[in-house]
């Protein structure tokens, strides 16, 4: 008996979409309309008399303080503070990857680490500096050291909570392949570790840009620190949100910076994000 043609084009209708190329979904930047909405309610509340401008200079008289420190070294004051952020980074990372690999990997390590780091943990960022001014005197050393300390816990606590769930269906079977301890640290344990480490890292990045504002805090005379300290004792309010404006700005671009990094490093992943979320 012949097949009816228009069964034939039904079955193959879904063939035929299934093997076509997934058109990528148009993403609408939807991430701009809460700041959009935000800037235009700054710039017409002390236009309108809603509030003082003195105490909310509106975001055009922002821009324009922006532009007019340009020639007076605004540029030095950025590299200052990105130089810092980078050198304190680096140090409480790289030491806090150690310490959580120790404390992850090693029950004996846990035990003799672990509840020092959680006390350190517990103590508020400005505690640390009259000692560090007391040991290290006002030069870059205790900026850079505070910094470091803000960086450490976040990427400590993702690296040793990583290392520690870890399914351990996986290490099992690991096992079973006679993988040695180092192998076995390599392909299975730190990839899958990975994720939580790098959520560590992003949360010691955004920190260490909150810490590097109080170690600027401690006589510095260039920075972003320094520009809302300077903008304080002159009662310059659009210096202040410029300031901050800077820092919103640099610690996006540093936190996209990891994102890239995270994507590139762990695009094996098949998780709900990587795969699309629900529309």
């Amino acid at each position: 008996m012949a097949a009816d043609p228009t069964m034939l084009d039904a079955a193959a209708a879904p063939t035929a979409a299934a093997g076509a190329p997934a058109r990528p979904a148009r993403r609408w930047p939807v991430g701009w309309i809460l700041p959009a909405l935000v800037l235009l309610l700054a710039e017409a509340a002390p236009r309108l008399g809603w509030i003082s401008a003195h105490l909310l200079p509106p975001p055009s008289a922002v821009l324009e303080t922006l532009i007019a420190m340009g020639p007076q070294g605004l540029a030095a004051h950025i590299a200052a503070s990105t130089a810092r952020v980078a050198a304190g980074f680096a140090l409480g990372a790289a030491l806090a990857v150690l310490a959580g690999a120790l404390v992850g990997l090693s029950p004996l390590g846990a035990r003799l680490l672990d509840p020092s780091c959680q006390a350190l943990r517990a103590i508020p960022s400005l505690a640390w500096v009259p000692l560090l001014l007391l040991w290290l005197g006002i030069d870059e050393a205790p900026k850079v050291v505070l910094i470091a300390i803000g960086a450490f816990f976040p990427v400590y606590m993702g690296m040793s909570s990583g290392f520690r769930d870890v399914d351990r269906k996986l290490v099992e079977v690991a096992r079973l392949a006679r993988l040695a301890p180092l192998a076995l640290v390599g392909r299975v344990l730190l990839p899958a570790a990975m994720p939580a480490v790098f959520t560590g890292l992003r949360n010691g990045l955004s920190l260490a840009w909150m810490f590097m504002v109080a170690a600027e805090l401690i006589a510095a005379s260039k920075g972003l620190g320094y520009l809302l300290t300077d903008g304080r004792e002159t009662s310059r309010a659009d210096i202040v949100l410029a300031a901050i404006l800077l820092l919103a700005v640099l610690g996006q671009l540093s936190d996209r910076l990891m994102q890239a990094l995270e994507r590139r490093l762990l695009a094996w992943r098949d998780t709900f994000d990587h795969g699309g979320a629900v529309r």
